[in-house]
């Protein structure tokens, strides 16, 4: 077995082997889908030949990952970065090609990009625009956004793109060419740099998905090395606790998204504040018969008490994310008042 000084001798494709087979096969077949063939054969390979890894190899694997990641400016992987390269490599126009597709959103054509964006995101962009040029682009998207995005432009500009599109003609080529040439250099681009993920927002995440022990260990480990990373984390993090940053119609909603049995397991290893806040929230008589079915269940596992809080914290991530629910802020800005 690979001891801890064995670590420096790690190749990059054995590191990233034993980083695919740590994180387990849920997600590490999302992670196949995003690679070609060649990478997929190079890194079965090493996965095959890599054999048993002492589990202090694997803790710093995750550690030096984790530090990269969080690090700000560690990163050189941008959208410019990779044009650059490709164009060292491919004709530009299969170059500009590769690099749309990349750039904001889905669609095969500019017009099938726009109609994925955000009415209220065009908008702010187009009341800066030229009223003939808005008139161009929203008669080229479909009725029902155009609509929408028109709603939302200061009410003079609106008209003046309104009687522009009323006396439009056919657009030349040459015309529509420019503009999708600006929407794509500016707007797509621009765009795609402003909903970039923080780094740290990703590591949160990863992080919630970790049992407790080895959450610990590895933001020990990260504190040690970058104490600020490590502290951006832990105010990104939403855990189990955090679900008394909920109101109590969302604890409510929340309760309708998770199975009993889940949640006498989740409330075996709470706080006693996360305890009082789903219960004030039950009927006085489904109170009563959880508090029952956790003292009939004895001792649990802490592994079974992750996994079904886990559970829980996403279901009401899912609800907030569906703006079904508000979780409040961790400072005093974001404290709800009733």
């Amino acid at each position: 077995m690979a001891k801890a000084d064995d670590y420096l001798t790690l190749t990059g494709p054995q590191k990233a082997a034993a980083f695919m087979l740590a994180i387990g096969r849920e997600h590490s077949t999302h992670l196949f889908t995003c690679m070609d063939d060649e990478e997929i054969r190079e890194l079965s390979h090493a996965m095959s030949k890599l054999g048993p890894l002492d589990a202090s190899i694997v803790e710093r694997l995750f550690a030096e990952f984790m530090e990269q990641l969080s690090a700000t400016g560690n990163l050189v992987g941008t959208l410019d970065s990779t044009e650059r390269l490709l164009l060292s490599a491919l004709p530009e126009d299969v170059v500009r090609q590769i690099m749309e597709d990349m750039r904001g959103p889905a669609g095969r054509t500019m017009w099938d990009k726009l109609a994925n964006v955000n009415e209220a995101v065009l908008a702010n962009y187009l009341k800066n625009e030229y009223p003939q040029t808005v008139a161009v682009i929203l008669s080229k998207i479909k009725p029902d956004h155009a609509a929408r995005v028109l709603a939302l432009l200061p009410e003079n500009f609106s008209m003046d793109v309104i009687m522009r599109m009323l006396r439009m003609e056919a657009v030349q080529k040459e015309i529509l060419d420019n503009v999708e040439n600006t929407l794509r250099t500016e707007f797509m681009t621009s765009l795609a740099r402003a909903t970039r993920r923080d780094s740290h927002e990703l590591m949160a995440d990863i992080f919630n998905n970790l049992d407790r022990n080895t959450e610990t260990r590895f933001m020990t480990s990260l504190e040690e090395r970058n104490r600020i990373s490590a502290e951006r984390i832990k105010q990104l993090m939403f855990t189990f606790d955090d679900l008394v940053r909920i109101d109590a119609s969302g604890i409510q909603l929340v309760l309708r998204q998770v199975e009993k049995d889940q949640l006498a397991i989740a409330l075996k290893g709470s706080s006693e504040e996360v305890k009082e806040l789903f219960f004030v929230n039950m009927s006085e008589r489904a109170g009563k018969m959880m508090k029952e079915d956790m003292d009939a269940m004895g001792a649990v596992r802490l592994k079974d008490v992750d996994e079904a809080q886990s559970g829980i914290v996403k279901a009401a991530k899912a609800l907030a994310d569906a703006d079904e629910i508000v979780i409040a802020g961790n400072d005093e800005e974001s404290e709800l008042v009733y």
